[in-house]
């Protein structure tokens, strides 16, 4: 799966956090916290290793409870702060707030023994496109102050906005590989909608979806949504939910597209139940290889 999606405005955005990475005092990253490795620019931890960081594992209500735990624990033992958040989720609000605060606490109590009692605290935020990183922010602003939408990729510039706390938070767009030379990671980008749909062969990523829930032993909770039978293979679990949905083109072969559609959407709305397809330990044995 060789997907090259490198827009120039994405080059543009890494060359503007290098340029701007000493103006701020924390780094706040948006992760996908079904996808954490694969949602997570490799870029990063080089660029930002010497800033306070804050992980936000957005999207937490869709990614399964053990999994959200385990994957806290791993951040924090890399001394890193970090939140579970739902971005859509207006009342969930306070608990950024609170760890953005919580996070900047150190550097704080650093400029009050130097007499800086007020001075403000700089923060950028960070993500890939589509983890939620702008209705986040605009959660944060309580208005909209970033350009928001179902595509991704769709913030395209940079922005100073002002919190509450005395903190000023820059925005920048979202930015991705030059190239996916992980076939696992980009098909976990591809289920989640981080990648567009428009430059995908659905229904063969359909096929990979089903294979990775057999992977993962989650294939019941396809099965059961759909009221279908498990048969031997994925294409079996295709088949089956076009009979069961009378998915069928006109010359009466199986409307697969229909199928994939139906199956993401389901999948990105938590419709399938809470499923989290990576664990600490792909992240573990990714950085033994």
């Amino acid at each position: 799966m060789n997907i090259n999606w490198y827009p120039g405005h994405m080059k543009k955005t890494k060359d503007l956090l290098q340029e701007n990475i000493k103006l701020v005092n924390i780094v706040i990253e948006v992760i996908d916290a079904r996808i954490p490795i694969s949602s997570k620019n490799p870029d990063f931890d080089k660029l930002f290793r010497d800033k306070k960081r804050l992980i936000v594992l957005n999207k937490y209500d869709l990614a399964d409870p053990n999994m959200n735990k385990l994957w806290e624990d791993y951040y924090r033992k890399k001394g890193w702060s970090v939140v579970l958040y739902n971005s859509t989720n207006n009342k969930e609000l306070k608990k950024l707030e609170e760890a953005i605060a919580d996070a900047s606490k150190e550097i704080v109590e650093r400029y009050k023994k130097r007499g800086l009692l007020n001075k403000t605290i700089k923060a950028m935020i960070v993500g890939i496109p589509n983890v939620g990183k702008s209705t986040l922010i605009n959660s944060l602003c309580k208005r909209k102050s970033a350009k928001t939408g179902n595509m991704p990729g769709i913030t395209k510039g940079k922005q100073w906005i002002h919190l509450s706390g005395n903190i000023d938070l820059l925005d920048t767009p979202g930015i991705l590989w030059p190239k996916f030379d992980d076939e696992k990671g980009a098909l976990n980008l591809s289920f989640t909608g981080a990648i567009k749909d428009d430059v995908l062969i659905l229904e063969e990523v359909s096929l990979k979806f089903v294979e990775k829930m057999i992977e993962l032993g989650r294939i019941n909770s396809v099965t059961e949504k759909y009221g279908i039978e498990r048969g031997d293979t994925a294409l079996d679990i295709l088949d089956n939910i076009a009979e069961k949905k009378g998915f069928f083109l006109p010359n009466k072969d199986t409307d697969y597209l229909r199928v994939a559609n139906l199956l993401f959407n389901d999948f990105r709305a938590g419709k399938l139940g809470r499923i989290t397809l990576e664990s600490p330990d792909n992240a573990n044995n990714a950085n033994k290889n």
